[in-house]
Order: structure tokens, then C-alpha cells, then sequence
């Protein structure tokens, strides 16, 4: 209402102001003042952070080890006391060129806030014109050379006036566009030290794996060549070496699509790394521990999920700059004003001469009045959009909560899951040798031998795998709560400019009010 009141203020003022135009500096002067004033009120919606309900507590309490507190997460991978796993994940954020092209995204949002910012201050233009011409005898002057010397050079400058916050709100937008492309860098680096982690850990199962594989061969050959002693003798039939080579077979199948898993691993590795796909061969071919997860997790609380996930950050960021376009758009509904000026010397001869002196300023208004309804449809877009980044944004915070339940739990159950595998290892184990020692003594038949071994080697295999989901899974939390970043924020030279801009505009006009209360 009080936008549509000034604009028909304005209007008729326009109208009166060319019917008596020694009237119109007392009419629109002090109009544009009380603009002014009304449009400290900036076009467009304030911006009010969302805040979304957030659990007290997380309902997942399986895992004894998991307590409540505040826990640094900048390094999470360090409470894995690997080396090696440090060594690669400092690589990974010197050189991942994932990692790098995201870097220069937020780069390039920093230059559009400083392409935005710059347009709160003046436009200024220099040019010159040096040229020799010759008019056309039919046109040329009798008193005039021809052909003649025609020198210029000059300056020309204009500079929008913010009254209703249109340069103000896209200046916001940028700046929030820009704090999001640094959320989103940092998004990257909690993916890629995640997705290091667990790719690492992959490659030290798969190497338990193979190790597992490789001793029952072993162990399976021996089996074997007793059963051949034992049929050469006589007190075996040849049943046995047959049913010892097909167990003997079937384990050492497994051992190539181990391998070739494992060099897929490493090649994933060195690429994450910003290496070529075999250069961490080498460099990981002797076999290493899993790495495995500390005694005790301190978990944050739920409400920490919103100062820490980067993604949520970035949506909250994201719905900023949405919102601050509604106000760019709603500018467009007032006129813009601007003062513009010109200054410089033109001359046939004798450049900086004062007679070649030339000038002019002064302001001017465009205002659009009529579009067909264009400019409010395209706030309404504006509303609409960000309808949708607010949705956006409360979805992300589900889906972070969700993330986070998730991992716990599966944490959590695999870790007792876990515990029964070690003890069935332990008892395959035993049974393996009380059945080749009962077999050798002819108390029991070679089936029993073979059953032991491939229940062994079964139970040896999903230990191995159920300890890397562990640690996968606990580096799943991590990834879940948003852990791998550092707070420091690059540097904001011109953060306040906007501020200071507006500021500098209000006492311009605050003067001039001034003025007239004086005359």
C-alpha cells in the first residue's frame, strides 16, 4: 500500500511538474526526500533464518560405546591412528580435482558478490577521438578547413541512486550465493575424506580377505595330500582326493575376483588422491590392518546436525539468496533514479584550450508504468522459488537426520554382529583341527574334514568383511554428522561494502532534507 501511495504521488507530481516547470524543482525535491525515507524499508521480504525442530536427543542407543557431547569433527580420521590413512587424505585435499573445480566455483561466486557490490558505486567512462576528415565539397564550409583536425577526450559517469534496496537485495542475494559456494566446497571435502576413508578400508578387507584365502589353500593342499598318502595306502578311497580337490577349487576361485576387487579399490584410490590409477600400487602392496574405530564416540546432539552439516548450511544459504531476489524483483515496481554527468574538451586545434571546455549533469527517473503485469509476475516466480528452497532446505534436514539414524544403527548392529563372528572363527577353527586329528586316526570320515575347512574359510571371509563394515559404518556417522571441515571461512574483503553504501546514500539525502528546512 505504501509503495502504490508514492508511486501515485510521484506520478501526479510528474504530471504538475511539466504544466509548470518553475514549479517542478519545489514539488519533486522535497517528494523524493519522503521517498527516501519511506524506502529505508527496503524492497521485498526481510530474511528470517528458518528453525526447524530439531529431536533431543537421537533415538539410535544400541552401541554402548556411543555417549553425548561435544566432539571435534574437523579430523575425524585421526582418532583411526593410521598413517597411511592420514598421508592419503592430506594428498586428497592438495590435489582431488573434484575438490579443485568446487574451489573454483566458490571463486567464481566471489566474483559475482564483487560484480554486484560494484554496483552501488558511480560508472565512470573515459574516451577520446583524435581523426582527420574531409567534408564533401557540396557540404563543406567556405570558412571551415577542409580537410580538417577534430581532437575530443572527456569523461562521462552515472550513478543509480539505491531508494528502494533493488541493488541492495541483489548485492544480499550474491552474498549469500557466495557463503553457500563455500558451504558447498566444504560439502566436497566432507564427501571426498569420507568416500577416502572408506574405499581405504575396503582395500585393507579385501587384503584380510585375501590373506584368509590364501591360508586355507594352504591348509586345504595339506588336507589334500594326506588324502592321497592315505588312498596310496590303501585305507582311503579315492572319494576323498576327489571331494579334497573340489574344496581345494572352490577356495582358490575366489582368490582372482578378490585381487582383481583389490585393484579396483587402489585404482579408485589413486584417482581420489588426484593420482593416475597406479600409483598407489606400490605403495599399498604390503597388507595393513584394517583400520579399527576408538574405544569410546562422542556423538553431538541432534541440534549441533544444523552449525555442522555443510549441506544444510548451503540450503539455509541458498534460501537467503532466494529470498533476497524477491526484493530485486519488487524493485522494479518504483522508478530508478540516477545522476549522471559529462566533462571534457573538443577542439579542431589546440586541445586544452578553455573554449573547448564542455559539460553537463544533473538527475533523471525511468520508470516502467505499464508491462502487462510482467513485474509482478515475476515476483510471484521469485515467491514461488522460494517456496521451494525453503521445502528444499526442510528436506535436507531430514534427510541429515535420517543419514545420521541410519548410520548408528547400522554401526551399532554390525558391531555385535561382529563380536559373534570372531567367536564362530574361533570355533571353526578348533573344530578344523579336532576333525583332521580325528580323521588321521581313522575316528571320523573325510566329510567332516571338508565341511570344517569350508565353514572356516566361510566364517574366516564375513569376519573380515563384517570388521571393514564396522569401520565403514562408524565413517559413515562422521560423514552423516558433517565432519572433515575447517571453520575458517576465506576472506570477505568487501563484506560490509553494502552496508556502508546505503549508509553513505541515506546522509547524502538527509543533507538535502537539511537544506530545505534551512530555506
Amino acid at each position: 500500500m505504501k509503495g502504490n501511495q508514492m508511486k501515485n504521488n510521484f506520478m501526479h507530481a510528474t504530471l504538475h511538474c511539466f504544466s509548470e516547470p518553475k514549479r517542478c524543482g519545489r514539488l519533486l525535491l522535497p517528494l523524493l526526500c519522503a521517498c527516501f525515507i519511506q524506502a529505508c524499508m527496503t524492497a521485498g521480504p526481510d530474511y528470517v533464518p528458518p528453525d526447524p525442530s530439531m529431536p533431543d536427543a537421537w533415538h539410535q542407543k544400541v552401541a554402548k560405546e556411543m555417549k553425548s557431547g561435544e566432539n571435534s569433527l574437523q579430523k575425524w580420521w585421526a582418532a583411526f591412528d593410521d598413517s597411511m590413512l592420514n598421508r592419503l587424505i592430506a594428498q586428497a585435499g592438495e590435489n582431488n580435482l573434484n575438490l579443485k573445480a568446487t574451489y573454483a566455483k566458490m571463486k567464481e561466486s566471489r566474483a559475482a558478490l564483487g560484480y554486484a557490490l560494484g554496483e552501488e558505486l558511480p560508472d565512470i567512462n573515459s574516451q577520446g577521438t583524435a581523426r582527420r576528415q574531409r567534408s564533401g565539397e557540396d557540404f563543406a564550409s567556405p570558412l571551415a578547413d577542409n580537410p580538417a583536425n577534430y581532437f575530443s577526450l572527456g569523461l562521462d559517469s552515472s550513478w543509480e541512486i539505491d531508494f528502494w534496496g533493488r541493488i541492495r537485495r541483489s548485492a544480499e542475494s550474491a552474498q549469500a550465493a557466495y557463503e553457500a559456494s563455500v558451504e558447498d566446497y566444504r560439502d566436497a571435502m566432507v564427501v571426498l575424506y569420507a568416500e577416502i576413508a572408506s574405499v581405504y578400508t575396503d582395500v585393507r578387507t579385501l587384503q584380510d580377505r585375501i590373506r584368509y584365502a590364501q591360508n586355507n589353500i594352504k591348509a586345504q593342499k595339506e588336507s589334500l595330500r594326506i588324502t592321497r598318502a592315505r588312498m596310496r595306502a590303501g585305507i582311503a578311497p579315492e572319494l576323498d582326493v576327489r571331494q579334497a580337490e573340489l574344496n581345494l577349487s572352490r577356495t582358490e576361485s575366489v582368490l582372482p575376483s578378490l585381487k582383481s576387487s583389490l585393484i579396483q579399490s587402489l585404482n579408485r584410490l589413486s584417482v581420489l588422491v588426484g593420482r593416475p590409477p597406479y600409483a598407489l600400487h606400490k605403495e599399498l602392496s604390503a597388507p595393513g590392518p584394517v583400520p579399527r574405530p576408538p574405544k569410546e564416540l562422542i556423538i553431538p546432539i541432534p541440534a549441533d546436525l544444523l552449525r555442522q552439516r555443510p549441506d544444510i548450511r548451503s540450503a539455509e544459504r541458498h534460501l537467503a539468496a532466494q529470498t533476497a531476489r524477491i526484493g530485486v524483483a519488487a524493485g522494479a515496481l518504483y522508478p530508478r533514479f540516477s545522476i549522471s554527468g559529462t566533462l571534457g574538451l573538443e577542439a579542431s586545434s589546440g586541445l586544452f584550450d578553455t573554449g573547448g571546455r564542455f559539460w553537463s549533469f544533473g538527475p533523471s527517473f525511468r520508470w516502467n508504468l505499464f508491462d502487462g503485469g510482467r513485474i509482478r509476475s515475476q515476483i510471484q516466480m521469485e515467491e514461488a522459488r522460494t517456496e521451494q528452497a525453503l521445502a528444499a532446505y526442510e528436506l535436507t534436514v531430514l534427510n541429515a537426520l535420517e543419514d545420521v539414524e541410519n548410520s548408528m544403527a547400522a554401526y551399532a548392529n554390525e558391531s555385535i554382529r561382529l563380536d559373534t563372528l570372531k567367536r564362530s572363527v574361533a570355533a571353526a577353527r578348533k573344530s578344523v583341527t579336532l576333525a583332521q586329528s580325528l580323521y588321521k586316526t581313522g575316528l571320523t570320515d573325510f566329510q567332516n574334514v571338508l565341511d570344517m575347512e569350508r565353514t572356516l574359510f566361510e566364517q574366516q571371509d564375513t569376519f573380515a568383511v563384517s570388521q571393514g563394515m564396522v569401520t565403514r559404518d562408524l565413517i559413515r556417522i562422521y560423514k552423516a554428522l558433517g565432519g572433515g571441515w575447517h571453520p575458517e571461512n576465506p576472506p570477505l574483503k568487501n563484506k560490509n561494502r553494502q552496508q556502508g553504501m546505503g549508509q553513505k546514500v541515506k546522509d547524502y539525502w538527509n543533507q538535502g532534507l537539511e537544506m530545505l528546512k534551512s530555506d
